[in-house]
């Protein structure tokens, strides 16, 4: 009997070791299920994350400024930056476009083919901007207009004249790229016929550079419309952008005693052109386009000179006398053409964009094409070509002060 007991009590033992022994295996099993483990997955709201969504709605639309702050023309540089960072900074205050705020990216493009170049394949490929403002000399737009046509970039240059700047090489029209201001053909002529019917000038001079695009379109632009009218031209000679003496072209200047001389370069080299042709006494004035406006022009070199320019802050109309007074509160001096292009190039793009309606390059190229805006420099609306048809002004250099002479509509 004893080891019946005996059997009966170690069975008991053991199975209440098996059972303990199970009961761990057990109680995870609840834990297997791990309901708070899925809930991620089955909880939806966290998967939309509609919280997500609003900062891209809510976030910074990226405008690119491209633009000349070293080289050798920085003035440019910097009044284009700043007439596009005061069109910025008034959006913002109002609220931005498409309910976000614009947040500007500015690089120095040096009005150079290959820092431009590298500029616009920055700002594009790692900044993630659709829209740019730049360049402003045409050597420099020119290629940048060939990557933004490439890569479904709006591009809008505020100040580059040449044709070739929105045109294809077959003609046709880079359906991105845009500009604010008026081509070398118009500005050519506009200079030419002044030349011949207020200056009264028979024959003329043109000195330029060959291997600027800008410079060589005007004055090509200008000999056509000056011969075309009954003017002569009687002599033409160029240069290179790094010539400092120029005694050698100015000799010839001088023994053909032109009316006038057309030098259609940028304030550095009618610094340069303009004094040495002082100190041989030429008399003749010299006349070029809005590559002369600068705060660094030298007055009393290029005295009694006149240029072709986009806009006066001698015009009297409302619109220019608050964006003078808006300008000089925010930088201290009066906006030259360079800002005042700049100014109207962002306000056309951005309200392309929001009349566009949407964050979509393809849709606001569109918008900007059929667009009709009144901007400082006037009224604004684009050729097939997306060329502003817009008037121009002809100033002049005279004792110290830039003076407004007349107004020329297309």
């Amino acid at each position: 009997m004893s080891k019946r007991i005996f059997l009966i009590v170690s069975v008991l033992v053991l199975a209440s070791l098996i059972l303990a022994a199970c009961a761990p295996a057990a109680t995870p099993a609840p834990a297997v299920e791990e309901p708070a483990a899925e809930e991620p997955a089955a909880e939806e709201p966290a998967a939309e994350e509609p919280a997500a969504e609003e900062p891209a709605a809510a976030g910074a639309l990226k405008i690119a400024i491209l633009a000349p702050l070293s080289g050798s023309v920085p003035t440019f540089g910097v009044s284009t930056r700043d007439g596009a960072l005061l069109a910025i900074k008034e959006w913002n205050a109002k609220g931005g476009v498409l309910g976000m705020q614009i947040e500007p990216v500015v690089e120095d493009s040096q009005c150079e083919a290959d820092p431009s170049v590298n500029a616009a394949n920055k700002v594009i490929d790692q900044d993630g901007v659709h829209y740019i403002v730049g360049e402003v000399c045409s050597k420099a737009s020119i290629p940048i207009s060939e990557i933004a046509q490439e890569k479904g970039v709006v591009q809008i240059s505020p100040t580059s004249t040449n044709e070739t700047v929105t045109l294809k090489a077959d003609g046709t029209t880079k359906e991105y790229v845009f500009r604010a201001c008026f081509i070398d053909p118009f500005q050519g002529k506009v200079g030419a016929k002044f030349a011949l019917d207020n200056l009264g000038a028979k024959n003329a001079f043109i000195l330029f550079d060959q291997g600027n695009d800008y410079v060589r379109g005007l004055a090509e632009a200008f000999e056509a419309t000056f011969t075309e009218n009954g003017g002569t031209i009687v002599g033409k000679e160029t240069y290179t952008s790094s010539d400092t003496d120029f005694s050698a072209i100015l000799a010839k200047v001088s023994e053909a005693k032109p009316d006038i001389v057309y030098l259609p370069d940028y304030y550095n080299i009618i610094n340069l052109v303009t004094a040495q042709a002082k100190e041989k006494g030429i008399t003749a004035p010299f006349m070029g386009g809005d590559g002369w406006d600068s705060a660094d022009l030298d007055r009393a070199a290029a005295d009694g000179g006149y240029y072709t320019n986009h806009y006066s802050d001698q015009d009297t109309r409302q619109i220019v006398q608050d964006w003078v007074k808006n300008y000089q509160a925010e930088y201290g001096s009066v906006p030259d053409a360079l800002a005042t292009l700049a100014y109207d190039a962002t306000n056309l793009l951005i309200a392309a964009i929001e009349s566009a309606g949407v964050d979509d390059p393809a849709k606001v190229k569109d918008s900007l094409a059929a667009i009709s805006w009144e901007g400082v420099s006037g009224t604004i609306t684009y050729d097939e070509f997306h060329n502003p048809i817009k008037a121009a002004v002809i100033l002049q250099v005279k004792d110290g002060e830039i003076v407004y002479v007349a107004t020329v509509a297309p």
